[in-house]
């Protein structure tokens, strides 16, 4: 799939653990936080954005994709999966799992990039996902993390963030 990176956007943000309501995404703060992010997403779509990269890992990339595949239904954009490795949600809860599997099923395309686990391919996948974007919306309560690295990775690479603070939303 061709990717155009002036009209690409990268999801990047934290793990249940670090998100005010963990797993429990039927809380009224994760119910809140879901509709700022959708209103993003729009905001993105109407500016130009057709195409939306997401590292698949628990948390944030997983809510984005999906808020992303319902508003597939009424925009012209396209999600793309940008998994690390071959079995990266095997740790992960079965419902966990399960929803992971019926995203990919429903993404426009899947990239895996590489076939067993490395001690670097969650990086790998990050900067993979800044490099083919020039904007980075981050769900990041500003906390040194994966997500921060990646943040501060797409600053260095001249991508424009939009960082949606979790704990706004307690």
């Amino acid at each position: 799939m061709n990717i155009v990176k002036e009209q690409t956007i990268c999801l990047t943000g934290h793990r249940p653990k670090s998100l005010p309501w963990g797993y429990d995404e039927n809380r009224e703060s994760c119910l809140r936080f879901k509709e700022e992010v959708r209103k993003v997403f729009v905001g993105a779509i109407e500016f130009g954005i057709t195409t939306f990269l997401t590292g698949m890992a628990e948390g944030f990339d997983m809510i984005g994709a999906e808020i992303l595949l319902e508003l597939r239904k009424r925009h012209n954009i396209k999600v793309i999966a940008v998994v690390p490795c071959v079995g990266q949600e095997l740790k992960w809860k079965p419902d966990q799992q399960k929803r992971y599997k019926n995203i990919l099923k429903r993404c426009d395309d899947v990239i895996i990039l590489s076939d067993h686990y490395t001690p670097t391919c969650m990086n790998d996948r990050n900067k993979y996902m800044v490099d083919h974007s020039s904007i980075c919306i981050a769900c990041w309560n500003g906390k040194p993390s994966g997500t921060g690295n990646t943040v501060r990775f797409a600053k260095q690479n001249g991508n424009r963030v939009r960082v949606i603070n979790p704990e706004n939303f307690r």
